[in-house]
């Protein structure tokens, strides 16, 4: 690691249990754990939302969280073992 960058985790959730034949991954994340973008998108589908965030405009953030949650997507705990494990 350079001393001269900073290092973030990408925000993540895994995805539920039940979610079958997803044939992609992203590269720098785990098995069965997808970018918090990509699964806010899938969420508001899910739900039927029209409302983008965009700007200054945000919509409930309890709300689209309660969403995420009652869909099956979990927090992703970060354990950089278990990280350092999957880039080896």
């Amino acid at each position: 690691m350079r001393n001269d960058c900073s290092y973030h985790y990408t925000p993540a959730l895994s995805i539920p249990i039940s979610l079958e034949n997803l044939h992609c991954c992203e590269n720098w994340l785990p098995r069965k754990v997808m970018s918090a973008w990509r699964i806010a998108g899938i969420v508001h589908a899910l739900e039927g939302w029209n409302v983008h965030e965009c700007g200054s405009t945000m919509f409930d953030i309890e709300k689209v969280w309660q969403a995420t949650l009652k869909h099956g997507f979990q927090p992703l705990i970060n354990n950089d073992s278990q990280i350092m494990e999957y880039r080896a």
